[in-house]
């Protein structure tokens, strides 16, 4: 206990015993929406939440995991796993990403921090280069503040700005990159105007150049490398929109996909390449699909890809990815630092943790669940399982991915006895819905809930609790609509909805270690992705720290 009376130690419940086993699952991307046939959770055989759905109606609610619930700006923000799993975690709401960012634009905070003083030690004789995702999407980026950014950075003595563009059609619609790159071009004309030389410099789909994430295709960052530091592709276009309109008319041509371009000038040299004494800035808010092109802008020693030439640059992050690597190690906003974690307190609790999923979700249920922090609080009470993902395929070609490995192996640890906590993220919902392949999303939710049945039969076997919720939707709405719900139709042919969407998520409790009694109160109906952390607590035979937002259950007499 420090000086100012701050103690790990939880107070008992009143009501509540300990020692019951819970087990925490999530299903990625796994919202709650109307029945129809884009609905591929309700399409699916999936008997086992069905039940759940249908048991008690005490123990079946459904909860809010998008906009102000989980952090973000406002509630047209969609919710997604990394401030979802944050929220779960913490117990708390924090400012995220975009909103971070908005504020330190807003305030101009941005410009007076470290970061942005490191990277400016470049603006007078050298280029700033800036590389993102070019969407108004605001699950990785928005083009916004992109231009905020343009500005910011001109006014502050920034003479040449190259902009190295990834079209998005994932978290957007597909086809909107062309209407995104004529704004951004606009806006590069109008910094011209004033006397800066800025530009776009290369581009590419951002599933195929630069965005990968877990280094499941090392390929993929190296495409943008190519591009965005050696200034070397493929295609060589004159201007982004140029480029961007003549590589979509290529057969199957989509704007995640789009190959990686340089742009050139006159006498065919590319504009933009990345040199000694350069600044680079990427300008993506989220994490999981920058950390790879951090670790090639950052490190020195990297075996991941032969980089060619390794110029001498000063880079830094929007926001910094990964805390416990510090990387990068200059970031132009500071992270929300979440500190007290669910996970924390209850592993100073003695409570034994297992945590589980394959390789697209094992940062959820540990880094992004520990509030941005990798590693083990307590390496003798925790024990962290990673299942490799299937790589080098896209998820529909596998949509059972890895959910029964995961049912598996989270089965044997409640069975071992060795652990009072179990949580686990099953990613096929998400990683599934994000292709837009109907039919195979159907396949991946049959799978999820048959793995969710595989570890709520191991909880019926030693008595325990379990706690079944997701961190935002996506596979039970599949399609684009209009505002009075219906299928928006484009040449005939309904346009699949590949992202994420602003449903609520179901949470159910339940289990024979389920004290008689417990139910989910009727007074919190806003209800959030935060509220589910004292739930646990709760569940524990703990009461919540103060601060904690309030239980989702009570137990009547």
């Amino acid at each position: 206990m420090g000086s100012t009376g701050f103690s790990w130690k939880l107070a008992d419940h009143p009501k509540l015993p300990k020692n019951k086993l819970v087990a925490m699952i999530v299903l990625d991307g796994w919202g709650e929406a109307s029945p129809d046939k884009y609905n591929c959770i309700h399409v699916a055989e999936t008997p086992t939440m069905d039940s759940l759905k249908n048991g008690a109606p005490d123990h079946w609610r459904l909860v809010r995991a998008h906009g102000t619930a989980v952090g973000l700006p406002t509630e047209d923000d969609m919710g997604n796993s990394e401030v979802g799993h944050n929220a779960l975690g913490a117990g708390r709401i924090f400012a995220q990403g975009a909103k971070l960012v908005d504020q330190a634009l807003a305030s101009g905070r941005i410009y007076e921090d470290e970061g942005f003083n490191y990277i400016k030690e470049s603006f007078a004789n050298n280029t700033l280069h800036l590389i993102g995702l070019m969407s108004d999407g605001g699950v990785h980026s928005r083009l916004d503040q992109l231009q905020l950014l343009l500005n910011g950075a001109s006014e502050r003595g920034a003479k040449k700005i190259r902009v190295h563009v990834l079209t998005d059609g994932r978290d957007v619609l597909d086809g909107s990159s062309v209407g995104f790159a004529e704004t951004l071009e606009a806006e590069l004309a109008s910094l011209r105007s004033k006397g800066i030389d800025a530009q776009v410099a290369s581009g590419g789909g951002r599933m195929y150049v630069t965005m990968d994430r877990y280094e499941n295709d090392w390929e993929v960052v190296k495409r943008g490398w190519d591009a965005q530091v050696l200034g070397e592709a493929p295609h060589k276009f004159k201007s982004v929109v140029e480029a961007i309109k003549t590589l979509r008319q290529a057969p199957g041509a989509n704007d995640q996909y789009l190959p990686p371009f340089v742009i050139v000038d006159d006498s065919g040299s590319p504009v933009g390449p990345v040199v000694d004494g350069d600044a680079v800035v990427t300008v993506n808010f989220r994490a999981d699909r920058m950390t790879m092109l951090a670790q090639a802008l950052e490190y020195e020693k990297f075996d991941k890809f032969d980089r060619v030439r390794v110029p001498k640059i000063r880079y830094a992050g929007m926001l910094q990815y990964d805390g416990e690597l510090k990387l990068p190690n200059h970031y132009l906003v500071s992270p929300p630092l979440i500190d007290r974690t669910s996970g924390e307190y209850l592993v100073h609790n003695g409570v034994r943790t297992f945590a589980c999923s394959e390789t697209v979700k094992f940062g959820h249920v540990t880094f992004f669940w520990n509030g941005n922090r990798s590693g083990y609080f307590n390496s003798e009470l925790e024990e962290y399982v990673e299942i490799p993902s299937d790589s080098g395929i896209t998820f529909n070609v596998q949509p059972k991915m890895k959910a029964l490995e995961i049912g598996e192996k989270t089965r044997d640890a409640i069975l071992s006895g060795k652990f009072d906590q179990v949580r686990v993220n099953i990613p096929n919902g998400d990683m599934v819905g994000h292709t837009g392949d109907v039919e195979a999303t159907v396949v991946a939710c049959k799978a999820a809930d048959e793995a969710v049945k595989m570890i709520l039969d191991a909880v019926e076997q030693v008595g325990g609790i379990y706690v079944v919720t997701a961190d935002h939707g996506n596979a039970e709405d599949m399609v684009k609509r209009n505002k009075k719900g219906e299928p928006i139709l484009k040449d005939g042919e309904v346009q699949i909805l590949t992202s994420h969407t602003l449903q609520p998520v179901p949470i159910a409790i339940g289990g024979p270690g389920l004290s008689a009694g417990v139910r989910f109160r009727k007074d919190v109906p806003s209800g959030g992705l935060a509220n589910v952390a004292a739930t646990v607590m709760n569940l524990h035979g703990f009461v919540a720290p103060e601060d904690y937002e309030t239980t989702l259950i009570e137990v009547v007499d």
